[in-house]
């Protein structure tokens, strides 16, 4: 039977029908149904609305057939307020009829922004808390704390609501307050000497105050605060109280010494420094 089937000429004749067909099937699918069903012979070149107004850019887009979405506002400075900034696909993209372009409109409302807490933090976290709340890090400073790298300080308090953008200046340790140092021995020093032993420390010159005495010459160091404790963390501050004459008077405020002025002061004499008091009749 099946030998019988085989060499009937009416299963070749039906077999090549089948070809016939399916290689139709085929070439019409490619030519004809997938283009009239992909717009294949039809594009629209994408008008660029960028720099003008979201109105106008509107109508534009309509009169070539697509449509818009604006998908984000925000400020710019070289825009003014409802004018395209960006948009996708770009000016003279070509595209199928009906298709979708994203836009990006100017505003002239400024977003806010919420400061969070950074002290505490590291300074690389620091950076990036602010960064995640749309700030930037400004000016970074250092002063000397037991860890490194940590915020002390931020210029703007936390919970402050300010423009996205706003810039936030760090001060942060330099890890010099890791060991604790011996204070030395700068009573009766001259101003100058006990500044540069206290540098040498590692140790800051905070407030300076003068003292009338006729105890110890004038420019010389009677105390420093605090003095409860030998030994204290690198990097911590002295306030020191210097000796002047006593019978100086001072008329105005003089201003903060620095160091490296001691030796200009001390070199100075007494009565250039403040205005001596007349002297009894």
């Amino acid at each position: 039977m099946i030998l019988r089937i085989l060499k009937s000429p009416q299963l070749y004749i039906y077999l090549s029908i089948l070809i016939v067909l399916g290689v139709s099937t085929v070439f019409a699918m490619d030519r004809l149904i997938m283009p009239w069903y992909t717009n294949y012979n039809e594009g629209v070149t994408v008008p660029d609305v960028t720099k003008i107004d979201i109105e106008d850019a509107e109508k534009l887009l309509q009169s070539y057939g697509l449509r818009h979405v604006v998908i984000d506002r925000r400020p710019h400075e070289a825009f003014p307020s409802n004018y395209v900034i960006d948009q996708s696909p770009d000016g003279a993209s070509i595209v199928k009829p009906n298709r979708t372009v994203y836009l990006t409109v100017a505003t002239s409302d400024r977003p806010m922004s919420t400061v969070p807490e950074v002290v505490n933090l590291s300074l690389n976290n620091a950076r990036i808390q602010l960064q995640n709340h749309g700030l930037r890090v400004g000016n970074v400073t250092f002063e000397s704390s037991r860890f490194r790298n940590a915020v002390l300080r931020q210029s703007i308090p936390d919970g402050t609501s300010v423009d996205r953008g706003t810039v936030v200046d760090l001060v942060v340790s330099d890890g010099l307050g890791q060991q604790r140092v011996q204070i030395p021995d700068i009573v009766g020093l001259r101003l100058s000497e006990g500044q540069r032993l206290l540098r040498d420390a590692g140790l800051r010159v905070g407030s300076i105050q003068f003292r009338p005495t006729n105890q110890i010459e004038p420019n010389h160091i009677l105390s420093y605060s605090p003095n409860d404790r030998d030994e204290i963390f690198e990097g911590e501050t002295l306030n020191l109280v210097i000796s002047e004459p006593l019978n100086v008077r001072e008329e105005a405020e003089s201003g903060g010494i620095f160091e490296g002025d001691a030796d200009i002061i001390d070199a100075l004499p007494a009565d250039t420094l403040r205005p001596t008091s007349p002297p009894n009749d």
